[in-house]
């Protein structure tokens, strides 16, 4: 589908591999005129643009200045209100922890036709990259997807990790391998038990990923000596073992 003058696409780019956007991300990414991206972005998708399209970074990397929330909303109308076609390229889903919401607000107040083009998240594309199905059949039948970013911060950021840790199911926390061992302590502390298996995975979906398992207790010591660094999935719970069970203790 040719993205449409004016109008805003927020376009889930997927989990990293290049190959895994959408066909209807691809149809927009390639005929768009702007196109708005953030850190994490495959340059192999860029390529993609057409000839002549506005390529603006926006993202957000430790150490260097970035644009707020609003200047992104404010650059988004800017470009549609030019009467260009703005393909706004997130990582994964747009609606995954990726601000797709208030993008879609500050559109729709401005009077700009938006359009959501959903994404593969890394919350699921990250543990099946590394053989882990998050649900399976008499082992687990739930998931919960959470942040770790702010894990050692007041306030964690509204999660309540108490209540994750007492929720039946896997865990699949995303933005958390900085504070893996707070999360391992706080999900420990709520009543997971110490053995339960975890498996961070590295650049999921990407030449270089990188997969370890530990347990909670183990798991926070392992990554930090292999040199384990973000992006990463952290998965916790008995799926992790369920096709490789050897990886586990």
């Amino acid at each position: 589908m040719k993205a449409h003058a004016g109008t805003i696409y927020l376009v889930g780019a997927g989990p990293g591999d290049p190959k895994l956007i959408t066909v209807h991300g691809r149809e927009v990414l390639e005929s768009a005129d702007a196109v708005v991206h953030d850190r994490l972005i495959s340059p192999e998708l860029l390529k993609l643009a057409r000839v002549g399209a506005r390529i603006v970074d926006v993202g957000k990397a430790p150490g260097r200045a970035s644009r707020s929330q609003d200047e992104i909303n404010d650059l988004l109308i800017a470009l549609a209100r030019e009467g260009l076609s703005v393909c706004r390229l997130k990582g994964g889903d747009p609606f995954v922890f990726g601000r797709g919401g208030e993008e879609v607000l500050a559109a729709r107040a401005a009077g700009i036709p938006v359009v959501v083009v959903p994404g593969i998240s890394s919350a699921l594309a990250g543990p099946t990259a590394a053989d882990v199905p998050v649900t399976h059949r008499g082992v687990e039948s739930s998931f919960t997807v959470v942040t770790g970013h702010d894990a050692r911060s007041a306030g964690d950021a509204g999660v309540d990790w108490q209540r994750i840790a007492g929720t039946p199911g896997s865990i699949v926390v995303l933005m958390g391998v900085g504070n893996l061992g707070a999360i391992a302590g706080k999900l420990i502390e709520g009543g997971r038990p110490p053995d339960e298996p975890v498996r961070v995975v590295e650049r999921a979906t990407l030449p270089g990923q990188r997969v370890l398992s530990g347990t909670l207790a183990t798991i926070e010591p392992r990554a930090r000596e292999a040199g384990l660094t973000a992006p990463a999935v952290i998965v916790v719970g008995p799926v992790v073992g369920v096709l490789n069970d050897s990886e586990t203790s």
